[in-house]
Order: structure tokens, then sequence, then C-alpha cells
């Protein structure tokens, strides 16, 4: 049995994973960490902060906020504690920081937790190259809900990576054209961003020929879709040495 904790237990995504995290007779969630302490009745003791919690799981699934992502580290590293970061939203330096901890942890962090959005991303590593030789425009696509604080989102930039791995000169990427005066270049990848109601996620690239448009899309129908990706994460990566994983490990794709 896995002692499992939730970093950002009382988010939305928080408590889909706490319900089932305390179906799942692999666990035993002994700990959540949230600004919002009190906002739900856990089973399980829930601190405002890692450094004010006294018990050390095995591992945390992280679905919280970047801005908390400092205080997460620190405590792991000290206590020996496994991650699995679900939070989007990292910059440069914070994707670094996560990098240089894995050296005395076991990390997997991705911006999403998707087999989907994964096989997606393999797709444009292995296909990009045919269609960019043959000067196809290309253009990502993505939309969620209202509430989502960062845009473009991460997966975008993960697809946007995946494009870039596969093509011989990496393009530069452009996030929207307001105030764009010039016409679009054959250098670009442009990334939109969509916000309203309750879109869980969806993920749209698209090639545009000068005689036929290929698309390629993923939709999330539920939330639920990350939530079992990232307790999957977690049972893989249970015992693993310290470093840094990804999820196309996990599914080795």
């Amino acid at each position: 049995m896995i002692n499992i904790g939730i970093s950002g237990i009382n988010g939305s995504m928080g408590q889909i994973l706490y319900k089932k995290i305390s179906e799942d007779d692999m666990f035993n969630l002994v700990m959540g960490i949230d600004s919002r302490p009190e906002l739900y009745e856990n089973k399980c003791r829930v601190f405002e902060k890692p450094a004010d919690s006294d018990i050390y799981p095995d591992l945390i699934i992280d679905f919280s906020h970047h801005s908390c992502l400092d205080e997460l580290l620190l405590f792991a590293k000290e206590h020996g504690i496994s991650l699995v970061l679900a939070t989007t939203g990292y910059d440069a330096a914070q994707i670094e920081k996560i990098h240089s901890y894995s050296s005395d942890i076991a990390i997997l962090y991705s911006a999403n937790m998707s087999f989907g959005i994964n096989l997606l991303k393999t797709i444009l590593e292995k296909y990009s190259k045919l269609l960019d030789e043959r000067s196809y425009d290309i253009e990502i696509i993505e939309k969620h809900h209202n509430k989502k604080v960062d845009a473009p989102s991460g997966t975008a930039y993960i697809l946007a990576d995946a494009v870039n791995s596969s093509i011989s000169t990496p393009k530069n990427f452009v996030n929207g054209r307001q105030g764009r005066t010039n016409p679009r270049t054959t250098n670009e990848i442009g990334i939109h961003a969509v916000r309203g109601g309750n879109i869980f996620g969806e993920h749209e690239v698209i090639f545009a020929g000068s005689s036929d448009i290929i698309e390629i899309n993923h939709t999330a129908l539920s939330k639920d879709l990350f939530a079992d990706g990232a307790i999957d994460a977690a049972k893989w990566l249970y015992m693993k040495e310290k470093g840094m994983y990804c999820m196309q490990d996990m599914f080795e794709i």
C-alpha cells in the first residue's frame, strides 16, 4: 500500500483525485495540502503549507498552483518523497528547478496527464517533419474552462515542442496575432487560447496546406481523465529510483 498525499486537495481536480484515491486499495491517503485547509471535511489531515505537515507520505500528487512549487519541492527533498507534478503554468526557471530536484528524488512531471495527449505528442514527433517539408502552416488551438488561469495551456506548448522536435529548423511560437500587421511567416507556429464555460480541455493541431487541411484533435470529456492518469503515474512512479520521468516513460510510447 502506498502512503499518499494530495497537494491542492480542496481544488476541483484535488477533490476528484481525493474520491478516486479513497476508493483505491493500493493507496492509503495520509495527508493533504491546500491554502484553504478547512474548505471540505476530508478524511485525512490537511495542512495549509507543506512545512506545516508532520506526516511524510511515500508520494504526493500535485494539482495545485505553480506558485506552490518551491515549498513542495523543498518538503519532498527533505523527507525523500516522490512527486507526481500535474500542475500547469510553470515558467522556464521552474522547469529547470524541477529537473535539478530530480537528482535527489523521483519526479514525474507532465502538463497533461492524459494518455491520449501523450499519444498525440508521439504522432506529432513522428510525422510533423513530413508535413513541414511540404510547406504546411501549423496552428494550435486550445480550449479550456473559464477558471483556468494560464494561457496558452501547458499542453499547447507540449504539442508545439513535439512539432519542433521533429522538424529540421524549429519554429517560433506566436501566441495570438493581435496587433500584428504583417502576413503570417513560414517559421512560426500559431498558438491560440479559448476560455469559456466548463470546457474540460480541447486541443487541435492544424496543418494547413495550399490544397488541403489536416487536423488532429483531442477532446477531454471529463476531468476524471486527468485524475486517472495521475493515479496511474503514482502507481508507476512508486519505488522508482530518483530521477526525472514523464508520461511517455510510463506508457513506453
